[in-house]
């Protein structure tokens, strides 16, 4: 299929496709007529890296499932490299993860202070100036 049939059928532009190229990525075939070709894995490496960026994988963190994927194998996180960056990621997640229960704790506490600070009565105007 050329270029643009697949970036259809990816959901994604010509632009990304080459630009995938440029990285090393997507493989860059060419038919003979001088036009880039490519085939139905072509269309599952894409499907692998939209969905490693769905889920928050940086470009470069796909090229272990890419390398996976067009080395045979039948899926992108069945090479040891690929699981690697699962850890990785699972390592970020879980520090950001813990850096926003702090906060969420932190806003809390200062929510906390300020309805126990509020006085009793009628809710206290509160105007801007302009």
């Amino acid at each position: 299929m050329r270029i643009g049939e697949l970036a259809e059928r990816a959901g994604t532009t010509t632009r990304t496709l080459r630009y995938y190229e440029s990285r090393g990525l997507l493989p860059a075939r060419r038919a003979e007529n001088g036009y880039r070709s490519y085939s139905e894995d072509d269309v599952r490496l894409l499907q692998q890296i939209r969905t490693l960026q769905d889920f928050g994988f940086d470009l470069e963190e796909t090229r272990p499932f890419v390398d996976c994927l067009r080395a045979g194998h039948p899926a992108g996180d069945s090479c040891p490299a690929s699981l690697a960056v699962y850890r990785a990621k699972l390592g970020e997640l879980d520090t950001l993860i813990e850096q926003l229960q702090s906060v969420r704790a932190q806003v809390g506490a200062q929510l906390a202070r300020a309805e126990a600070e509020l006085p009793a009565g009628p809710e206290p105007r509160c105007e801007f100036g302009g």
